[in-house]
């Protein structure tokens, strides 16, 4: 072939450290503004991002350039660096080591927007463990459950 095509959809989830102060509800929206450009500056495609103010959901085309563990890890060193520069409350703020990710196939990709919309909705009903938990059993995800939470 003469030209490397790709088109891989994920969706991200991150947790907040538990040890770390939760994002300001004022603050959310810029927060995940500024992870859309950087997901753009790496050379992904942000589809949607959304989430609470202990975690983020991102649905993003994977860019062709990068590993996946090279492209969550820029997306959460850029995004914690930019919040702690925001206020000093921020100073110590830190996502988890881990993260879930999870590919998303053309034929889900609307109704996984309007999950990651709904987030508010969503978390009346369940914790994000709980949430969490939904996802890995639905894709079959091996994990122990004594490291799937911990910082």
């Amino acid at each position: 072939m003469a030209s490397t095509l790709v088109k891989v959809d994920i969706h991200l989830i991150f947790h907040i450290k538990t040890t770390s102060v939760a994002v300001q509800e004022n603050d959310l929206g810029r927060l995940l503004s500024y992870i859309g450009g950087t997901i753009r500056g790496l050379g992904g495609i942000p589809i949607e991002i959304g989430g609470m103010r202990d975690h983020v959901h991102i649905l993003t085309s994977l860019p062709k350039t990068s590993s996946l563990s090279d492209f969550v890890r820029a997306i959460k060193a850029e995004s914690s660096k930019w919040l702690k520069s925001l206020a000093p409350m921020y100073a110590d703020f830190s996502w988890q080591t881990g993260y879930g990710a999870f590919s998303v196939s053309p034929s889900m990709s609307e109704k996984t927007v309007a999950y990651i919309r709904n987030q508010k909705q969503h978390h009346t009903k369940r914790t994000f463990q709980e949430e969490y938990k939904m996802f890995l059993e639905a894709y079959k995800v091996d994990y122990d459950e004594k490291y799937a939470f911990a910082d």
